[in-house]
């Protein structure tokens, strides 16, 4: 058997994160297939040395035909990079239940599709890497961020499971868990957050503030290329870690919140954001 593809494939390259990712890994001169819903909001990627896929994780027959082109290409994806993601922040009782599902639909099982499609030429050629990008809200849920915290706990459980299926066949998978990422990501979740007759109007306010001085503060935020640097890492070494947390939260939230009772880290919760209905 030959040298091992180890092309990557990048889901949700138009800005932010997925970006930062293909733009270094290419100058990094790795082959790079970079993909996004609308191929033409990545068109300038290709100056950095990637190629484009239109690829929508919420469509079967994309996710089909982007995987299909880089094994014609290189005879198997040899690195999934799972980065597609959505968020809707909000109270559970106000988010739109159509909201949650594509929550889930990208989130959650645009990852497992991907991975199942692309796992079948990392098995046949012995090698594989998978790179699933979670959250610090995949290992403790802050105030309005239920939802979506809900998709990355189960990208860590669906992770931990494929990491122990997949190992012998030379596949190794890994978790990287951004803290607060200075891009419109948050912004974006948090536009518009609905209502229910108005019970959550302060609270919402307070969460809107609360990521906002998170995502713009020099000592708690990182930049895209903090996490591009740490996905390098991880499909590079010999033996990848597990998981890998990029930025101070990321680090420190885990650690509080397996230490502290659960009455005790509600009571740290209420410092970010007072709970709806408090009098």
């Amino acid at each position: 058997m030959g040298e091992p593809s180890k092309a990557v494939l990048i889901t949700g390259c138009s800005s932010g994160i997925g970006r930062a990712i293909a733009e270094r890994l290419a100058s990094g001169g790795h082959r790079v297939y970079a993909t996004a819903r609308r191929p033409e909001s990545i068109a300038d990627l290709k100056e950095k040395g990637c190629e484009m896929l239109p690829l929508d994780v919420l469509d079967d027959e994309s996710m089909r035909a982007a995987v299909a082109h880089v094994e014609e290409a290189e005879g198997a994806v040899g690195v999934l990079v799972n980065n597609a993601g959505y968020g809707q922040s909000g109270a559970i009782e106000a988010v739109p239940i159509d909201a949650v599902r594509r929550n889930f639909e990208t989130n959650v099982f645009g990852y497992l599709r991907m991975a199942q499609l692309v796992l079948p030429g990392m098995r046949r050629q012995g090698w594989g890497r998978i790179v699933n990008m979670s959250s610090v809200a995949g290992r403790v849920t802050m105030p309005g961020s239920g939802p979506y915290s809900a998709t990355k706990f189960a990208i860590e459980a669906l992770s931990d499971a494929l990491r122990f299926e997949v190992k012998g066949f030379g596949v190794r998978v890994s978790i990287v868990e951004p803290g607060p990422i200075r891009t419109h990501f948050t912004a974006t979740a948090n536009a518009g957050i609905p209502d229910a007759d108005g019970a959550y109007t302060d609270y919402h306010a307070a969460v809107a503030r609360a990521d906002a001085e998170a995502d713009q503060s020099k000592l708690l935020a990182g930049d895209p290329e903090d996490v591009a640097k740490t996905v390098e890492q991880a499909i590079t070494a010999r033996n990848p870690r597990t998981r890998y947390r990029v930025t101070v939260p990321a680090r420190l939230l885990p650690t509080m919140r397996r230490v502290l009772s659960d009455r005790a880290f509600d009571a740290f919760l209420r410092t970010q954001a007072p709970p709806p209905g408090a009098r």
